[in-house]
């Protein structure tokens, strides 16, 4: 302790004792809390501090963290965060240049590939092993490079949305020679909190760093994130003793979120210094469950790679006992195994999503996953909310009546009133009604009235209430929520300046009325008073005197219609997942042009088992008046019955379906829990926008699947020719450096693919992974190039005469450049059903690589590397018959793709 203390006095004279002061005052929290724990848990001191600091009085917490209950100011906020930094987690950060360079070379194929090299130097094959390594370093290199390019824009359109927090603030200011202090309420990215920040929640909030509670209302937090425990729990301002820090009642975590309810807090630590923040240093992205295309990609990798090693001994054997020369049978069968390697697939795959991804910016869309731009080509259903997706993100007050549909005044100067006096979450109605200014200045509910408390809303109540006084000091409480809830809270109606019992008739009556305001689109919000004494608890809302309604119109959006046409064309069914009434959803959808194939609310949905919701969920495409759960529960429901899901929500009821969905679709203007639950955030809350990012999808999947199908029937057509020609040649069909030349040529000429053109029947329906398929195509059209390789070697071997040892490197030079013409010319016969280059062309990136890659192959052995290569000039005569074996072998495979289409169909 000696030595820290001094330590202190050199830093103290060096930077100076009021700064030095809040740096030790951190350094004293980072002791506190940033004890790393075990794998498997939480290290003791982090625990045991966490529980000291839970029971700490509120002036000595205030003291340690140096703060106060008005806030830090922003220049103790600003010098603190020099010091700790942002909050942050390393999980959200850039990874370094050289972990992204070593995760870009560290795939299935380079490791393969850097085995081969080892391989060749040991052989003293120097020409091969410098072939070997150009291929590595340039898939590494390219895949490297797109990356860098696709994380630096990704953060970029990260920054544009943004995750704030209320904060807090204390302002110093003199005024007449007197020192006065204030607080400020105002909005800051989450980044910038500190230590000792004082933070005000509400429902829809995350939490936006660990925080020990101050103050709090009905404070209820979802903790499923951290204890997999989906009920909420109740936060209060003390906490029971405990061992367990998640049963800690005053402490809210970094990562978890508000469902109802107001509190005040301070933040006790951030970023890595968290209780997330320990955890995520345990966790890498390799512990995440893989998406359904990256399984796909990694179970066409690895088939791919056994089929090398299985087929590389084979053809050493052959070649062995055929030629004599094991040697040279070995580096033939290295190089074979190389050209079997599709290791551009990684930076095909990186590129294409990419691509993907920095068009979708343009539309303002943000891809927060590069994979979810696969699941937007494969979606078969997107499930979304009515409001704000379908209808316009602006409410209207349409009406405000009493119990039987007439105007009233005294309606909406209530509804006023408990909209002005709640600190929850504001929504759009409560905006509709504020925008009344007119009853703000009649009634000036900020001098007239005082709060005295509020319950807020939940979505098991669906309801919220405030309490206020007026100035004869009688203490109304005003509750305004869904109807149906309302009425098993209300005893009594108002009639005509007086209270009436609530009898059954009447409220047949009220459902009546409200029926009639539903079926003209209208929302309905029924508003009750009650003059209460003592208690202010949930227990206060029952026998409530039922007022009337406010009615809202949320008129559907002019691209609501024409997107859901678009996604119906497209293949993708629409489903509404709401937590509105079935009145008002079923007048939407007429609005919008949705046919109606039958509506489930939730209260039926809970009487139904799995299998019978996933009949009804398969079935209909309307569901009403839904529970957070329940929509979580038909989008897994969904997923099951093999649909590819989409959802789209904005709302805190929204984030549990966001996150079981196959992609998550959310907007800037959502909640805190939504934007973090989605994969995809929109800018615009637009369907259109949602249908180019489906088209794109499509575009990115079927560039993929293109190289996929081109190098898995091309591979296989080669293995099939040399293992038929290994046998009855006397010499090698390629020199193992020929072989690794054309292969990197080859490859060269694929890097274009991810920018091609694509057909507009391949858009029209969603696109998913299909490995049998791949494999099936496979068979049918590599043998098919195999036949024609044939029909070279036969035209060398009889018309000029390459049938020995003395004329191999002629037969080499032709087979070369066959190979070279074929192999790359294979892209634009099977990137289309239709007939290339006429009925459908190839993007011009694509057709400048490939013949460019041609025309260096057929010139090759005419060029002054020929004899480094063993090349020899090959007869002008030969080219002529080659013409003639390409486009045989062009209209060979034009005629089994009809075949093929008829049988299987081309686009999957």
């Amino acid at each position: 302790m000696a030595i820290i203390e001094q330590i202190k006095k050199i830093f103290a004279f060096i930077l100076g004792n009021r700064y030095l002061e809040r740096y030790f005052v951190y350094l004293h929290i980072l002791e506190i809390f940033n004890t790393k724990p075990s794998k498997d848990e939480i290290s003791h001191n982090y625990k045991t501090q966490l529980i000291k600091t839970a029971f700490m009085e509120t002036p000595q917490l205030l003291e340690q963290l140096n703060s106060n209950l008005d806030g830090l100011t922003e220049d103790e906020a600003d010098e603190l965060r020099d010091i700790i930094g942002l909050n942050k987690l390393d999980s959200n950060l850039s990874p370094t240049w050289w972990r992204q360079l070593w995760e870009c070379y560290r795939t299935p194929f380079n490791i393969l590939l850097s085995f081969m090299v080892v391989i060749s130097y040991w052989t003293d094959d120097t020409a091969g092993m410098t072939v070997i390594v150009m291929m590595i370093c340039l898939s590494t290199l390219i895949r490297f490079v797109q990356e860098r390019r696709s994380s630096s824009a990704a953060e970029q359109l990260k920054a544009m949305v943004k995750t704030t927090a209320t904060v807090i603030r204390r302002l110093i200011h003199r005024e007449a020679g007197t020192l006065n202090i204030s607080q400020h309420k105002h909005e800051v990215n989450v980044d910038h909190l500190v230590p000792g920040d004082i933070i005000h929640l509400s429902s829809g909030d995350m939490i936006p760093a660990d925080t020990r509670i101050l103050f709090c209302k009905d404070l209820f937090i979802n903790q499923a994130s951290m204890t997999g425990e989906a009920m909420p729990v109740e936060k209060y301002v003390t906490s029971k003793a405990t061992d367990n820090i998640f049963d800690l009642e005053n402490i809210c975590y970094m990562g978890t979120n508000v469902i109802s309810g107001t509190a005040l807090g301070i933040v006790i630590a951030t970023g890595r210094s968290t209780f997330l923040g320990e955890l995520t240093q345990h966790m890498t992205d390799s512990s995440r469950a893989p998406t359904n295309f990256q399984t796909g990609v990694n179970k066409i990798s690895w088939t791919l790679i056994q089929f090398t090693l299985v087929m590389m001994p084979i053809i050493l054997l052959i070649n062995g006992f055929t030629k004599h020369d094991w040697f040279e049978a070995f580096l033939f069968a290295v190089s074979v195994a190389v050209g079997l390697t599709p290791e551009m697939l990684p930076m095909i795959v990186t590129t294409t999503l990419a691509k993907g991804a920095t068009i979708m910016s343009k539309q303002k869309v943000i891809v927060k996953h590069l994979d979810a731009i696969q699941s937007f080509g494969a979606m078969t259903v997107l499930c979304t909310d009515k409001t704000g997706t379908l209808t316009q993100n602006k409410i209207f007050l349409e009406r405000h009546t009493d119990a039987w549909g007439e105007n009233s005044d005294l309606v909406l100067e209530y509804a006023y009133l408990n909209s002005f006096h709640q600190t929850g979450l504001k929504n759009l109605l409560d905006v509709a009604v504020l925008e009344h200014v007119e009853v703000n200045q009649k009634l000036d509910p900020s001098l007239n009235y005082e709060k005295i408390d509020e319950i807020p809303f939940d979505f098991m109540r669906r309801r919220m209430s405030v309490i206020v006084a007026d100035q004869q000091q009688n203490h109304i409480l005003i509750c305004k929520g869904a109807l149906e809830e309302m009425l098993t809270v209300c005893s009594h109606v108002y009639e005509d300046g007086q209270s009436q019992k609530l009898t059954p008739p009447i409220k047949t009556q009220i459902m009546e009325v409200t029926a009639k305001l539903n079926q003209e689109g209208l929302r309905i919000v029924a508003v009750a008073r009650k003059i209460i004494e003592g208690s202010t608890t949930l227990h206060a809302e029952i026998d409530l005197e039922l007022l009337g309604y406010i009615a809202f119109l949320d008129p559907p959006k002019e691209s609501a219609a024409p997107a859901i046409q678009f996604l119906k064309k497209h293949g993708i069914e629409v489903k509404i997942l709401t937590g509105d009434n079935e009145l008002v959803t079923k007048k939407i959808c007429k609005d919008v042009g949705l046919p109606l194939h039958g509506i489930l609310l939730g209260h039926e949905v809970d009487s139904l088992s799995d299998r019978e919701l996933a009949e009804k969920a398969k079935s209909l495409n309307v569901f009403a008046k839904l529970s957070p759960l329940h929509k979580e529960r038909i989008v897994r429901l969904l997923k099951e019955n093999g649909e590819v899901v989409g959802f789209m929500g904005d709302g805190i009821n929204d984030a549990n379906a966001l996150e079981a969905a196959d992609i998550g679709i959310s907007v800037d203007s959502a909640v805190d829990i939504a934007k973090e639950s989605a994969d995809i955030i929109m800018l615009e809350k637009n369907l259109m926008i949602l249908g180019t990012g489906v088209l794109e999808g499509r575009r990115t999947f079927a560039n993929l699947l293109k190289y996929l199908k081109m190098a898995i029937s091309s591979n296989f057509g080669n293995v099939f020719t040399i293992l038929i020609t290994s046998i009855f040649l006397p010499f090698l069909p390629l020199m193992p450096l020929q072989l690794l030349v054309q292969n990197l040529l080859y490859d060269t000429s694929q890097i274009a693919i991810p920018f091609d053109r694509v057909d507009a029947e391949a858009l029209i329906k969603p696109l998913n992974w299909n490995s049998p398929e791949l494999f099936r195509f496979m068979l049918i059209f590599g043998p098919l190039s195999s036949i024609f390789d044939i029909l070279a070697i036969l035209t060398l071997w009889f018309g000029f005469g390459a049938n020995s040892l003395e004329h191999q490197n002629l037969f080499q030079s032709g087979f070369f450049i066959e190979g070279i013409v074929t192999q790359t010319l294979i892209v634009h016969l099977i990137r289309t059903r239709k007939i290339p280059f006429i009925e459908s062309s190839a993007a011009p990136s694509l057709l400048l690589a490939t013949f460019a890659i041609i025309a260096i192959g057929i010139y090759l052995p005419y060029s002054r590397f020929a004899a480094t290569l063993d090349f020899i000039p090959v007869p002008l005569t030969f080219t002529i018959w080659l013409g003639f074996i390409v486009l045989g072998y062009a209209v060979t495979v034009q005629m089994v793709k009809s075949f093929y289409q008829k049988r299987f169909g081309w686009y999957h």
